[in-house]
C-alpha cells in the first residue's frame, strides 16, 4: 500500500504550484465542512420559525443533511466532469454557485424551498469537494500533498470554533441570519480565479500502466479496496459527531452548553491528530489505517464503558486524535493509487464512499442498540470494537506486505 500514482503534473506543466495555490486549496477544502457545522447552533430557531409546517421535526434535520446526501451520490458524477472538461473552471464556477445557493435561504421562506437550495448546496459540494483533493495531487509530490493535507486538517479545527461563534450571532439577528454566512465563498471564488490553473499531464506513466502515452487502465481494484475502506472508517468516525450529546447524557450530563464545552476540551485531540498523519504519512498506508482505527476504536470503546463524565472526556481525546488523522490518511491513500487522467472519478467516489458514511452510522449504531442492552453506550463499545477488529485487519496487512524501499515516501 504505497503511493502508485504517476508524478504529479508539475513536472509536464509550464506553470508550478506554490504557496498562494495551497492556501485556496485548503480554504476552499473548508467550504463542505462549513455546510456541515455552521447550522449546528441555528436547528432549534429554524425548528421554531416553521413549527407550523406538517414533519418539521424530520424536514429540520434533513434540511441540515441534504448536502451530504447530495455529495454522496453526485460526487461520481463530478469526477467524471472533471477528468473529462478539466479542473478550473468546474471548481470556481462551483464556487461561486456555492455561494449564490448557500446564502439563498436567507431570503425565503418555504421549508420546502430551503431544502431544495440546500439540495443545490450539495451539487457544488460534490465539485469542490472532489476537484480539491484531485488538485491537490495534481499540483504537488506525495510529500507536498502530506503537508498540504496536515495544514488543511489543522485549519479545518482552527476555523470550525468561529465558524460555530459566527453562526450563533447571525442566528440571533434573524431565524435564517445564518445562511449569510455562506456568502465567504464570494472572495474565495475571487481568489480561485486568479490562482488556480489547469494543471498539465505528467509525462510519467505510472507503474504497470501502458506506455506511449496512452491513457493506463482505470485502477478499479484499488478504488474498490480503498473505497469500501473509507465506508466503514466514516461510518465509525461519525458516530461520536452525530451521537456525542446522547452519550454524555447517559453519565449525567444534559446541559447542551456543558456539553458543548466538554467536546471542545476533547477536540484538541483532532489537530494532534492530523499532526499525527503527518508523520505516519511517510510509513505504508496500512500503517496509518492500522492508528486510525485503534484510537478510533479505544476512543469509542472506552467512551461507552465510562461511568464518570471525566473519564468520558479523557477516553474522547483519543477518539478525536483517530478522527483527525482519519480523513488525511484516507485521501492520502487515495491520491497515491490514482493517475492523472482518473483521478477526479477516482476521488469522486471517495468523496461519494465518505458522505455515505454519514448516512449509515445512525443505522448501524441504531442496529448496535438493538444488539445490546438499548443504551447509546452499549452501542458504542460495539462501533468501537468493530474499529478495533478493523485495525488488527490492517495490521495484519501491514506485518504479511514484504518490505520495500517504496513502503517509506519522502
Amino acid at each position: 500500500m504505497v503511493d502508485r500514482a504517476i508524478d504529479a503534473p508539475i513536472q509536464g506543466a509550464q506553470r508550478k504550484a506554490g504557496l498562494g495555490q495551497g492556501i485556496i486549496l485548503v480554504i476552499s477544502g473548508f467550504l463542505p465542512i462549513l455546510a456541515i457545522i455552521s447550522l449546528a447552533p441555528a436547528v432549534p430557531t429554524i425548528l421554531d420559525h416553521f413549527h407550523d409546517v406538517a414533519n418539521a421535526s424530520l424536514l429540520v434535520p434533513v434540511l441540515v443533511s441534504a448536502p451530504g446526501l447530495a455529495i454522496a451520490v453526485l460526487a461520481p458524477f463530478a469526477g467524471l466532469a472533471v477528468d473529462r472538461f478539466g479542473r478550473r473552471p468546474l471548481l470556481v464556477w462551483s464556487t461561486l454557485l456555492y455561494g449564490i445557493a448557500g446564502a439563498l435561504p436567507y431570503f425565503l421562506d418555504s421549508l420546502y424551498s430551503v431544502i431544495a437550495s440546500r439540495l443545490l448546496l450539495g451539487v457544488t459540494e460534490a465539485a469542490i469537494l472532489t476537484i480539491v483533493n484531485t488538485l491537490i495531487a495534481d499540483y504537488y509530490d506525495p510529500a507536498g500533498r502530506r503537508k498540504w493535507l496536515v495544514i488543511q486538517g489543522v485549519t479545518g479545527s482552527a476555523l470550525a470554533p468561529a465558524v460555530i461563534a459566527a453562526s450563533g450571532l447571525l442566528t440571533e439577528l434573524r431565524w435564517n441570519g445564518v445562511f449569510l454566512i455562506y456568502l465567504i465563498a464570494l472572495p474565495i471564488f475571487a481568489g480561485m480565479y486568479a490562482l488556480i490553473f489547469e494543471p498539465g499531464k505528467s509525462t510519467t506513466a505510472a507503474p504497470g500502466s501502458a506506455g506511449g502515452g496512452r491513457t493506463p487502465a482505470f485502477p478499479l481494484q484499488a478504488v474498490a479496496l480503498y473505497g469500501a475502506v473509507t465506508l466503514l472508517a466514516s461510518t465509525i468516525y461519525y458516530v461520536f459527531i452525530i451521537q456525542g450529546g446522547l452519550v454524555f447524557r447517559e453519565v449525567g450530563v444534559d446541559s447542551p452548553s456543558r456539553v458543548g464545552t466538554l467536546i471542545s476540551v476533547a477536540s484538541i485531540g483532532v489537530p494532534i491528530g492530523t499532526l499525527l498523519f503527518g508523520y505516519l504519512g511517510k510509513r505504508a498506508t496500512a500503517l496509518q489505517l492500522a492508528g486510525v482505527f485503534a484510537l478510533l476504536g479505544v476512543g469509542l470503546t472506552g467512551v461507552g464503558l465510562s461511568s464518570d463524565y471525566k473519564i468520558m472526556v479523557a477516553l474522547l481525546l483519543l477518539q478525536q486524535m483517530g478522527a483527525g488523522m482519519t480523513v488525511p490518511s484516507l485521501i492520502a491513500w487515495a491520491q497515491g493509487v490514482l493517475p492523472f487522467a482518473h483521478r477526479g472519478r477516482g476521488m469522486g467516489i471517495w468523496a461519494s464512499c465518505f458522505f455515505l458514511g454519514q448516512f449509515t452510522s445512525p443505522f448501524f449504531v441504531a442496529g448496535a442498540r438493538a444488539l445490546t442492552n438499548g443504551t447509546v453506550q452499549a452501542a458504542f463499545v460495539t462501533m468501537g470494537l468493530v474499529a478495533l477488529v478493523a485495525g488488527i485487519v490492517a495490521l495484519a496487512a501491514l506485518l504479511k506486505a514484504k518490505p520495500s524501499p517504496a513502503d517509506v515516501l519522502p
